[in-house]
């Protein structure tokens, strides 16, 4: 289904104040996904550039999950510039430990709360302010500008990027992408300066269910074969293993800048990761748990499991126990690596259970990291914070990329956001956790600085 919007013109606003205005309006639509519902969000964009005079089309592949995609014409003197972002949101309730209701939008102590505020519908509201800015200053960009704001990401893509990929091709092909997830600041300890990683590769899935099979019987009489157990002590096995350590050349890159920004001792320990031998006694030493699981993330193929299912009467043994696991695959890796290392993890003991891909795609990576697009953000950065050190890493999970490489555009994570180092907030911790939040006055921060790069860029 396509809907289009045609475009009137309402009277101008401060770039960080509608940015912030529409986040807010984001975050109370809830498009919690399963189920996504994303047409309200949608709408709430096309009718924003609308009032800037930019066109606006919504595409659906099925009724509700709702694709946005707007185009700011330039004259043609170089090839398009995406701006993505995903309009749906992990599930989130009260009940988990929320300080404020997740789609409430409440600000406290100067950050504001909900579900997709950092995950990712800040990108939506700063890409959106953006465009609107440009086309209300009357700025001519010399390559189209576009904006895909998009459905279905967080269950695998195929209502978002992919169905646009696959069926409007024409609508977002372009050069390059800024979208998640990087651009945040990081400040480590004993450095003067500022780390702002930017994502250029991310993992691979391969979500897969083991399967244990055993004799159905009566609770009163326990047997050898009891499916649940068999699996329990399976799951139990991988949840404390770690698979095969391996440096891919965008972590290797990514630890050396990091080394460079300590001092010299500390640069040392921390190129330690980098080797099979040392890294378990290196990540041990890391400051903070958080940065801990995001190093053992990279530096190996992972396995999560996620969902538990055996049984449904007390007194009856089941036949069949499943866990569901959710297995990222490191660049150069495949499902298949992966399984095998699973395999190698579990041993004979277990080699009766059965395992079943339930879907896969391969890493995403953006090679050679050095363009113009990541030196003008660099570049940027430094405009804004003198002390800002862009740095090239991957992410240990995926984002619509995946989708928008199988067209050829190169992606970088740049979603712009400063911490204040004093608030001791773990970016890493936000991703899909309770409470998630971004700074305010860093959130405006960001948009002041992703509407300079495209300004400059592009105009």
């Amino acid at each position: 289904m396509i809907t289009r919007y045609p475009a009137p013109v309402a009277d101008p606003v401060t770039l960080e104040a509608h940015a912030l205005d529409l986040l807010i309006q984001l975050i109370r639509i809830d498009t919690t996904n399963p189920p996504g519902g994303e047409r309200p969000a949608a709408e709430l964009c096309a009718r924003e550039f609308a009032a800037a005079g930019i066109p606006a089309e919504l595409l659906e592949m099925a009724p509700y999950r709702t694709n946005v995609v707007a185009r700011l014409a330039g004259s043609g003197g170089g090839a398009p510039l995406l701006l993505a972002a995903h309009l749906d949101v992990v599930p989130a309730a009260m009940k988990d430990g929320w300080r404020h209701h997740p789609f409430a939008a409440v600000i406290d102590n100067g950050y504001l709360f909900g579900r997709g505020t950092i995950d990712m519908k800040n990108m939506a509201a700063m890409s959106v302010a953006t465009m609107c800015a440009l086309a209300r200053a009357g700025i001519k960009p010399r390559r189209d500008i576009i904006f895909a704001g998009v459905a279905d990401e967080e269950v695998g893509c195929d209502h978002g990027s992919k169905f646009l990929v696959e069926q409007h091709p024409d609508k977002v092909r372009a050069e390059y992408c800024l979208g998640e997830v990087g651009g945040f600041s990081v400040n480590m300890p004993g450095s003067d300066r500022t780390l702002y990683p930017i994502q250029i590769a991310e993992k691979g899935i391969c979500w897969f269910v083991l399967r244990a099979r055993g004799t159905a019987g009566h609770g009163s009489i326990p047997r050898e074969d009891n499916a649940p157990a068999r699996l329990g002590a399976a799951v139990a096995r991988l949840g404390k293993t770690r698979l095969p350590h391996r440096v891919t050349p965008v972590v290797e890159r990514y630890v050396a800048e990091l080394a460079r920004a300590q001092s010299r001792v500390r640069g040392t320990v921390l190129k330690g990761l980098l080797s099979p031998r040392l890294a378990s006694y290196v990540l041990k030493a890391l400051p903070n748990a958080s940065m801990r699981r995001v190093f053992q993330a990279v530096l190996a193929n992972t396995v999560s499991p996620t969902v538990l299912r055996a049984g449904s009467k007390t007194n009856v043994i089941p036949a069949t126990a499943e866990a569901e696991f959710d297995g990222r695959t490191l660049p150069g890796q495949t499902a298949q690596d992966l399984i095998r290392e699973v395999r190698a993890a579990l041993g004979p003991e277990f080699a009766d259970l059965e395992i079943e891909i339930l879907r896969e795609h391969g890493p995403s990576v953006t090679e050679p990291h050095a363009s113009p697009l990541f030196d003008a953000i660099g570049a940027t950065l430094k405009q804004h914070d003198p002390q800002a050190t862009p740095i090239p890493y991957m992410i240990p999970g995926f984002t619509d990329a995946s989708q928008w490489n199988r067209l050829g555009i190169r992606c970088y994570g740049f979603s712009p956001v400063r911490f204040d180092a004093k608030d001791d907030v773990q970016f890493g911790d936000l991703y899909h956790g309770v409470n998630e939040r971004i700074s305010v006055d860093g959130f405006k921060w960001g948009a002041r600085v992703l509407h300079d790069l495209v300004k400059s860029f592009c105009a």
